[in-house]
């Protein structure tokens, strides 16, 4: 009497293979999108040190700060604009309404980076908000208003 094998997979196989691959992918999926808005939050960090740059260079010249972003050549219309990929938007403060008062009054200026409208930044928790101000200080804050900046700007 001759056996017959069949070649393939069985079902208890076919199942287990399910099984570890679902596994897999509920690990794997949210660790990658957390990582995909980590690595966003560059955009915000590069437009708001860009934006603060060019606003000393047109204090520099005019012992003024603006808020046009043509003047400081970020093209037509008015802040908040959308900076990289559309998936945060830049706003100014002139004056900075956290800065010192003094007498007379200094120059000073808030730049902020907040998640876009229906972004998927939005789910980024630990850094919903990043700030500059005129005199370097970069600051984060979580979705909850508590300050992040370390983990959002590093150390």
């Amino acid at each position: 009497m001759t056996r017959t094998y069949f070649k393939g997979f069985s079902l208890i196989e076919l199942m287990t293979a399910l099984v570890v691959a679902s596994i897999l992918l509920v690990i794997a999926i949210p660790a990658y999108l957390q990582q995909i808005r980590e690595s966003r939050r560059a955009d915000a960090k590069t437009a708001l040190l860009d934006l603060a740059g060019r606003e000393e260079t047109l204090y520099s010249t005019t012992n003024a700060y603006s808020t046009v972003p043509s003047a400081v050549g970020y093209g037509n219309g008015a802040f908040p604009l959308p900076v990289g990929s559309n998936y945060y938007t830049v706003n100014v403060q002139v004056p900075n309404p956290n800065a010192q008062v003094t007498v007379p009054p200094s120059p000073s200026f808030l730049l902020t980076a907040v998640p876009a409208a229906g972004s998927s930044q939005l789910n980024d928790a630990p850094c919903q908000s990043f700030t500059v101000d005129q005199l370097g200080n970069q600051k984060a804050y979580d979705s909850g208003g508590a300050d992040n900046s370390t983990t959002c700007w590093g150390s």
